[in-house]
């Protein structure tokens, strides 16, 4: 009896794991920075305006 199926099944469900993790990671940084950047450019173009200053 060899146990290479269940080495296989092991690796495999390791490495397919890990892809689902990182994918899932970059795609939530990836919707984070758009919205950090959405948020961002309103106050950016306020600050250059001369908007809304400190007493």
């Amino acid at each position: 009896m060899t146990h290479l199926p269940y080495i296989v099944a092991a690796y495999g469900m390791t490495i397919g794991l890990a892809v689902i993790l990182g994918t899932s990671a970059a795609l939530r940084l990836r919707r984070a920075r758009a919205r950090l950047a959405a948020i961002e450019r309103p106050s950016r173009a306020d600050s250059r305006a001369g908007g809304a200053s400190a007493p």
